[in-house]
């Protein structure tokens, strides 16, 4: 076990030596101050964990010999108890140690409890959303946080190297306005509906910034080894029905979601219903689709259908050509949203928000007609810099982190 500690801290003083970037996401502070003995971080592939956890270790006041990175993709880790290494790391100076991508580990789950139970050493992990790691088990006993895609607000940082601030949702209603005179007279060109069409186009995962040429490839290669490498270990899928996720992808993707039934859904796809709901559950996981339910199924009103859409914008132009502008717009409000409030779909309106707040989504032309005399009601409007009442700019909601 020493030689294969040895030949980690050599893998790690190389990571060191790579260039992190200087931008630091919205979780870094929340990360570096958690008092939990064990911290998880979870997300999509491409979303940034790996560049998170390594700027968080930089920042700890640990000795170097003290502080560990590991990932579990490598392949000295693929026969060894990650209890024993890590029980090692401690027993010579280790106080922290990073560990990335455990889902490779096969049991994981029980080498993580058993580090909580007997060892004093401070752990970040990362995984996949693809895998269980919000179960009740680890959500009892460790620390999770969930990194989001990119916000509107983080691309144009990222692209301008400026800092915006964020706006509480309850802010956002009340004060959209002034908001959005704010959030404008920050920006350079002042053009904030030319980033938010960009944003919409190539702006949701970090690694745009490091070869825009071939974004949509990688976009397409994270899709590939998410249903290839993750699904496929972590459930019983078999890798020949993959094909069939690819095609539920397509369908959502091509599909206006109010037009868009189960029962045709599984149809087209060529799987039975049954079937298709344990394919949605799998792709809600894996973030590469959001799964939306009806107001109603609080009540147990069972007959209603729920509305899929792509995990986010950019996935669009990854997976089809014929794109509904109606249903980017509805794309982007719900990937800004999803991970930070509850969301539903309702027969008035577009999307009920914590049960309280009613949104319609449309054009800069859109109307209250659907949404008229509804108590804390909106309509959210494209192309539209600055709103005025009940009317909000879309765009704002990207800057809800």
């Amino acid at each position: 076990m020493l030689n294969i500690l040895e030949t980690a801290k050599q893998l790690y003083r190389l990571k060191l030596n790579q260039t992190l970037p200087r931008y630091e996401r919205y979780l870094l502070s929340s990360l570096r101050s958690s008092k939990a003995k064990i911290v998880g971080l979870y997300g999509s592939r491409g979303v940034g964990k790996t560049t998170l956890l390594l700027q968080l270790l930089k920042t700890l006041l640990f000795n170097e010999d003290e502080k560990l990175y590991i990932s579990c993709d490598h392949p000295i880790f693929y026969e060894i108890s990650l209890f024993d290494f890590v029980e090692t790391f401690s027993k010579y100076g280790g106080e922290v140690i990073v560990i990335d991508e455990i889902h490779k580990i096969k049991d994981f789950q029980t080498q993580i409890k058993l580090i909580y139970d007997f060892l004093n050493i401070k752990v970040y992990f990362s995984g996949s959303s693809a895998v269980e790691l919000t179960n009740a088990d680890f959500t009892r006993r460790y620390s999770m946080f969930h990194l989001s895609i990119l916000s509107l607000k983080e691309f144009i940082e990222l692209k301008e190297g400026i800092s915006l601030p964020s706006f509480e949702l309850q802010k956002i209603l009340e004060d959209h306005e002034k908001i959005a005179h704010q959030i404008i007279n920050l920006l350079p060109n002042k053009k904030i509906l030319k980033y938010f069409r960009e944003f919409l186009d190539v702006g949701v995962y970090p690694y745009y910034f490091e070869d825009k040429d071939r974004y949509i490839d990688r976009i397409n290669e994270n899709i590939n080894t998410i249903l290839y490498t993750d699904l496929v270990s972590v459930t019983n899928i078999d890798s020949s029905k993959i094909i069939s996720l690819k095609k539920l992808l397509l369908s959502i993707c091509v599909s206006n979601p109010m037009e868009m039934s189960l029962d045709a859904l599984a149809k087209n796809v060529g799987i039975t219903k049954p079937t298709l709901y344990k394919y949605i559950h799998y792709l809600s996981k894996a973030e590469l689709i959001h799964h939306i339910m009806h107001e109603a199924k609080r009540l147990k009103n069972l007959k209603k259908s729920d509305k899929l859409y792509l995990n986010n914008t950019n996935l669009f132009n990854a997976l089809c050509f014929n794109k509904n502008i109606g249903n980017i717009r509805e794309s982007f409000f719900t990937s800004m949203l999803y991970n930070i409030k509850k969301i539903e779909y309702a027969d008035k309106g577009d999307f009920l928000i914590n049960e309280t707040f009613l949104f319609e989504i449309g054009g800069k032309n859109k109307s209250f007609k659907q949404i008229r005399d509804i108590q804390n009601s909106f309509v959210v409007a494209d192309d539209i810099e600055i709103g005025f009442g009940n009317k909000i700019p879309l765009w704002l909601f990207g800057f809800l982190y």
